[in-house]
């Protein structure tokens, strides 16, 4: 029995296509990852348990349908244009309002993610699932670490889900840095957001130097293998 439980719900009709589920992000670990070889021979970085726990802490949201995804193409007229158009086909018409909606640059003035967006509007997923934490508990809500989409990716927020109802949407960036042009299809169920519920605690820093028995001993580290999952690391359960 887990004490803490989050809660996504929405729309009976939208539960009911049983398609898009929030799901535990382990179960999308990246498949380069899954394909490497570790052992005390040839050490990568499926041996390093603080990268695993990045792919593998939270839940994971899905794109609810298919987007059409046209950025800074030129129009009829000459002009530099972008759109994110949704795809719906006719079983998935349920009239659920979990479409998209933009910001402009303006909101971010002095960002530099209006460069990386090349001055386009900031499109935003109209998320179908509200999403319940325990009291004193909130969520971080990021693109997916180390598995994010290399087309475009959410801007990272953190919400008190114990107290806010209303269903949180994502505005994302487009990566113009790599696509200077873009014209693709965003599918459904492709991962898009990393959910991490935290609980809310207030913290005080400090700076000091090190004691002497404090010091790492380097030498006992790399002799052995896999020290930080064997020595330190404690698995973390997310069903």
């Amino acid at each position: 029995m887990f004490d803490n439980i989050i809660t996504f719900s929405a729309d009976p009709k939208y539960v009911s296509l049983k398609e898009c589920y929030p799901e535990p992000i382990k179960l999308h670990i990246p498949k380069w990852f899954k394909k490497i070889e570790h052992h005390p021979d040839q050490k990568t970085i499926k041996g390093c348990m603080p990268f695993l726990e990045t792919v593998t802490s939270g839940y994971v949201l899905k794109l609810p349908l298919d987007f059409h995804l046209k950025h800074n193409f030129l129009n009829e007229n000459g002009q530099r244009e972008s759109s994110l158009t949704n795809i719906v086909r006719p079983m998935e018409n349920v009239n659920l309002n979990y479409y998209s909606d933009s910001h402009p640059p303006k909101q971010l003035k002095g960002s530099p993610l209006i460069k990386k967006n090349l001055n386009f509007p900031f499109y935003k997923i109209l998320n179908p699932w509200r999403i319940k934490t325990p009291p004193g508990y909130s969520c971080l809500f990021t693109a997916p670490f180390n598995n994010s989409d290399d087309r475009f990716s959410i801007i990272t927020g953190i919400v008190h889900t114990d107290k806010f109802k209303p269903e949180i949407n994502f505005p994302f960036t487009v990566n113009g840095d790599k696509y200077p042009v873009l014209d693709t299809i965003l599918k459904k169920n492709t991962p898009y957001v990393q959910v991490i519920p935290f609980k809310r605690d207030s913290w005080q820093m400090q700076i000091k130097a090190k004691e002497e028995n404090q010091i790492f001993n380097f030498t006992w580290s790399s002799k052995i293998f896999r020290v930080y999952q064997n020595k330190i690391w404690k698995s973390v359960t997310w069903k």
